[in-house]
């Protein structure tokens, strides 16, 4: 990408992030409305009153104060939606109208600028020359010029520096009023433009009644303000316009691609995580300035003398501070979301740079990392508690959030060590690469627990992430044990029979510790719904927990073992090879090309070996080689009618894959 193309990709970003601070001000507002001290009075001299009864009263109080408050509430919520539903609307324009309506604002701030510049100089010039005026003569400015009165004119506090300055910015607004206004730009007008915004400045230098001065300021922002007016109401069809073609757009694009489609074409246009992030650095940068700026004054009235611990600690209570208002609202939050996503993508490419990998799979760690977030930030509702909970949950999140880092780290690192054993990879330093992240994934979650355990006392929080961190764990020792498995057996001259069996007990060992667990975390959740913080969202991620982490693991754990149950009693059912048969055949097995020193034997007479074959069995019921059964379903002849409808059913079954989580398709054909 050119510096061209990059420069105007980030003045796109930022043309976007303007509507995001409106939305964000917007929900600050709160829409609590409390008792003001006058009503409180009148109500309370009310009740004292002896021939006001207490009821009544009541009434008057329900009546007067109620019915209010619920109308400013109701006008406040309606006032959000319009201006959120606004500023979103500014966000999903496309760039050439987002450019128009930023000028159309432009062109109405300078004329209110304008306003209040003039204003603010008239009202000083006409104070000094009030005051002049008590002790000689009144002489205006044009006078003074006249008759080259060089010490009045140059004196810094007398009206002619004002009206200079005046001059000076009323010029410099009215050429950029005339370059960005929307309106009809007919010679008169653009030559009446300087004119009238500097005539505030003209009158101030000639002796006019004050109050012609005094008005008219609100004269020449006429003419600006009907070309603003202007504007609004012939662009008002072209508004209407846009708006309905984004409507068909839209309905016509979910109409052909689908919903998913229309989010993810959007999503790439309006560069999304990007404008998020500008938006929430610039927020955060904000809130800096500010606390710096009263840390400041706070130290200019005690000399500037602070330690280097009071400095420290100044730093990170203003840390502290910025994390907290950081995350105080929807926008706030998803800004933050898509900065810690940023930092986890990088924190994910430095681990594929360690382990030299390059798969696109695991880069969606970022993704993956935003999500979990934001659920986290909604379910424990971030947004809503007091800055100091607010705190102390933040920091809980990122904790659950890294553990959360840590499995996706084992789920890069762990395809690489299976990799490099089966492969018989001879490059040192990738084992070493991959043994060393293997390090980390178990030496820092330790280390976490044993700082979390000595600093917190037993909650649901510290025993969720200390489930997280011992699974953890427990997924990297299954891991090293499988891959020293694959290590010895490559170095190993003879084929190993009983391979398959360890890998199988090692990754169920696995597997049941990690159901335990989910277990245990759907238990610690309802404990935390029930009795500490519920909610809906919580609840629908537990239940999504329970689904896919409890039944569907149960089930699929349930289904590997039968599978292996029901191939194990197929091949005890096949014959078994003797010596002489082998010494006879003299061949290698056709599944995995190793020699065979024992065997099963087919219904077809062919020679495999009993744990390749087992494998084959999870993928169909016939020969390797010539496709026959490879075992009798039934020894009775007289069923032997039902001996094609079991063909049909077993050919069925032939395109039937060995689940993902099945640790013997990791033994098939590649490994030998």
């Amino acid at each position: 990408m050119s510096l061209r193309s990059k420069a105007l990709a980030l003045v796109e970003v930022l043309l976007r992030v303007p509507p995001l601070f409106v939305v964000d001000e917007f929900l600050k507002i709160s829409l609590g409305l409390p008792v003001s001290a006058g009503e409180e009075v009148s109500v309370l001299s009310n009740i004292t009153d002896d021939h006001v009864d207490i009821s009544d009263t009541e009434a008057i109080y329900y009546d007067a104060t109620f019915y209010n408050a619920f109308a400013f509430i109701l006008l406040k919520f309606l006032v959000c939606c319009l201006g959120c539903m606004s500023a979103l609307c500014v966000f999903v324009l496309y760039t050439k109208h987002l450019i128009i309506v930023y000028l159309y604002l432009l062109s109405l701030g300078i004329v209110f600028v304008s306003y209040w510049t003039n204003v603010s100089a008239i009202k000083q010039i006409q104070a000094l020359t009030l005051a002049a005026t008590s002790t000689q003569p009144s002489v205006s400015i044009l006078e003074d010029i006249l008759n080259l009165n060089l010490k009045s004119l140059l004196d810094l506090d007398g009206p002619g520096i004002l009206v200079v300055q005046n001059f000076a910015i009323q010029f410099t607004l009215s050429v950029i009023f005339r370059n960005v206004h929307l309106g009809p730009r007919h010679q008169t007008l653009q030559k009446l433009l300087p004119i009238t915004f500097m005539a505030p400045s003209f009158l101030a230098m000639l002796p006019v009644p004050p109050n012609l001065l005094h008005h008219s300021p609100v004269f020449s922002a006429l003419l600006p303000l009907c070309l603003v007016k202007y504007v609004l109401w012939s662009s008002a069809y072209d508004v209407i316009h846009v708006i309905y073609a984004g409507y068909q757009h839209g309905r016509l694009f979910v109409s052909n691609f689908g919903l998913s489609a229309l989010v993810e074409t959007e999503w790439i246009r309006l560069n999304i995580p990007c404008v998020l992030r500008v938006f929430w650095v610039l927020r955060v940068a904000e809130h800096a300035m500010l606390l710096l700026m009263d840390n400041y004054d706070e130290d200019s009235d005690e000399g500037l003398k602070v330690s280097t611990l009071l400095a420290v600690q100044s730093l990170a209570s203003m840390a502290k501070s910025l994390l907290v208002t950081g995350c105080e609202t929807i926008t706030a939050v998803l800004g933050m979301t898509s900065v810690i996503s940023f930092f986890c993508h990088y924190i994910g490419s430095f681990f594929q740079w360690i382990l030299l990998t390059d798969e696109e799979e695991d880069k969606s760690i970022g993704t993956v990392s935003a999500i979990l977030f934001y659920i986290l930030a909604l379910q424990t509702g971030l947004t809503t508690l007091n800055p100091e909970k607010r705190f102390v949950r933040l920091c809980r999140n990122f904790c659950l959030l890294f553990t959360a880092l840590l499995h996706f780290l084992h789920n890069i690192v762990n395809p690489m060590l299976m990799s490099l054993s089966a492969s018989h990879n001879p490059s040192t330093h990738r084992h070493v690469r991959a043994l060393g992240v293997c390090a980390f994934l178990i030496i820092f979650p330790i280390s976490l627990l044993v700082y979390l355990w000595s600093q917190h006392t037993i909650s649901t929080w510290l025993l969720a992430v200390s489930a997280f961190s011992i699974e953890v764990i427990v997924k990297v020792i299954v891991s090293l044990m499988i891959y020293s498995l694959f290590l010895i057996d490559a170095y190993r001259s003879t084929f190993w029979e009983q391979l398959d069996d360890y890998v199988y007990y090692i990754r169920a060992f696995g597997n049941t510790i990690e159901f335990c667990f989910g277990i245990f975390l759907f238990f610690n959740g309802a404990w935390i719904l029930l009795f500490e913080s519920g909610g809906a969202i919580r609840a629908v991620m537990m239940c999504i927990h329970a689904y896919f982490n409890i039944w569907c693991e149960a089930r699929a754990g349930w289904s590997v073992f039968m599978k292996r149950r029901t191939a194990v009693n197929k091949i005890n059912s096949l014959r078994e090879a003797s010596v002489q048969q082998l010494d006879r055949l003299d061949d290698v097995c056709a599944i995995c090309y190793q020699e065979m020193h024992s065997a099963k034997i087919t219904r077809c007479n062919h020679f495999f070996h009993g744990v390749c074959l087992r494998k084959w069995l999870y993928v169909q019921d016939r020969c390797p080689l010539c496709h026959d059964i490879l075992y009798k379903i039934d020894n009775d002849p007289t069923k032997d009618n039902n001996s094609e409808d079991s063909n049909e059913d077993n050919s069925d079954n032939q395109n039937i894959l060995l689940d993902d989580e099945d640790p013997d398709l990791l033994l098939g054909e590649g490994v030998r």
